[in-house]
């Protein structure tokens, strides 16, 4: 039978706390102080545990409130969400922060990763073409069309590169916010196909080389332990997508410090030798506790699955990058790269899989053929992608001798 005034004014307090029920799980809890708080009482959607929602106090919440607030329960329930980890949630984005509260904690916790320039232009960006026009919102209460008038007065003056960056940036923030809970869902990546498009050639998006240290940084702070460490250790090694998302721990020579891909993950259907530079060592044995326990090197959900073939896009497009790059786009800037730093061209195409089989006799030696010269090529590869990191001036290109 539903409550009415009635029935709730007449009850009196008593030793113990003691409920009435209105119906259909919502229930007033009379306390021994007098106090009568609307509760419902409801099983986690996950754990399926019995739970209690406390809605209210009566007379401030009435019974009309207190049912309304018991549905929109079930809905949340229904939709697999639990209404108290829901109610924290909320709580947490109505103390009012704003764009700019969590643009800088964000760039705070970023200073460890950065180099002083790098942190100042990051920095200054926000203060100069963000902060004036959102700053002040509260962050919680921000939409995709918010942050594209950020992104168009920086198209407006034909700065196309400067408001990829606005992008990049705003994105970084609002990720560091859903992941903290001061927002449900980050909109900028969806911003993309809304964005004044580039002129560009037929050839495929690869990252440039002064885009190098932004893309480092924002790699280094994205969440998944697994994924981030699948698209560093495609960036250190330029292999192929398909080597990548099929790459399983018996192909690790650790000791040799070497990559043995067999032909069924090579695109020619040849195998392939990578020399792993000391950095790509250390990335692995910091993957092993995460998928050690499968025989592939990257999985996420299922350790008998390998990534799918978009998974690496998928970080990508998240991080605000894949509009400016591919996972194959780092295969065209190490070969750029490594061309300007003057390795020898063979050597180059050899350890990007291009060349050819020739005369050599056997399947290893023509997969070792130049092993001493990729080597250094590659482990210099890595160095550079540290210095880049760091925020330092590019490494001097200089022709290296023998090579």
């Amino acid at each position: 039978m539903s409550l009415k005034n009635i029935h709730i004014d007449n009850a009196k307090p008593q030793d113990k706390p003691y409920r009435i029920n209105d119906g259909d799980g919502l229930q007033l809890e009379i306390r021994p102080n007098g106090k009568k708080v609307w509760i419902h009482r409801y099983r986690n959607p996950a754990t399926r545990n019995q739970s209690i929602l406390t809605i209210g106090e009566y007379p401030r919440v009435t019974i009309r409130q207190a049912r309304v607030a018991m549905l929109d329960a079930k809905g949340l329930i229904e939709q697999g969400i639990d209404p108290n980890t829901e109610k924290k949630r909320a709580r947490i984005r109505g103390r009012g922060e704003t764009f700019k509260d969590m643009a800088l904690e964000w760039h705070k916790n970023q200073l460890a990763r950065w180099s002083k320039t790098n942190a100042a232009q990051v920095l200054a960006c926000l203060e100069y073409d963000v902060f004036p026009y959102i700053g002040g919102r509260l962050i919680a209460d921000l939409e995709a069309p918010d942050f594209l008038q950020v992104i168009r007065r920086a198209e407006g003056r034909g700065a196309l590169d400067k408001a990829r960056k606005i992008k990049q940036r705003m994105g970084a923030v609002m990720r560091y916010a859903v992941a903290t809970g001061k927002a449900r869902y980050n909109p900028v990546p969806d911003l993309t196909e809304a964005m004044q498009a580039k002129e560009t050639g037929k050839h495929f998006k690869a990252l440039k080389l002064a885009e190098l240290p932004d893309f480092l940084n924002d790699l280094a702070s994205y969440r998944s332990e697994v994924m981030r460490r699948a698209v560093q250790f495609a960036l250190i090694t330029f292999a192929r997508t398909g080597s990548i998302i099929a790459a399983e721990w018996d192909e690790i020579d650790f000791e040799n410090a070497l990559w043995n891909i067999p032909g069924e993950h090579m695109k020619l259907g040849d195998p392939h030798i990578i020399p792993l530079p000391r950095q790509a060592l250390q990335l692995l044995e910091e993957l092993r506790p995460f998928t050690g326990d499968s025989k592939y090197m990257f999985y996420t959900y299922h350790r008998t699955k390998p990534l799918s073939s978009n998974a690496l896009l998928s970080v990508l497009r998240h991080m605000g990058w894949s509009d400016r790059t591919t996972i194959h786009g780092f295969r065209a800037l190490a070969s750029s790269t490594l061309h300007d730093a003057g390795f020898d061209h063979n050597h180059i195409e050899k350890q990007l899989a291009h060349a050819e089989r020739n005369k050599i006799a056997g399947s290893y030696n023509y997969m070792a053929q130049y092993m001493p010269q990729r080597v250094e090529l590659m482990q210099w590869w890595a160095n550079f992608l540290d210095s880049q990191k760091a925020g330092e001036k590019v490494m001097p290109f200089q022709a290296r001798n023998g090579l």
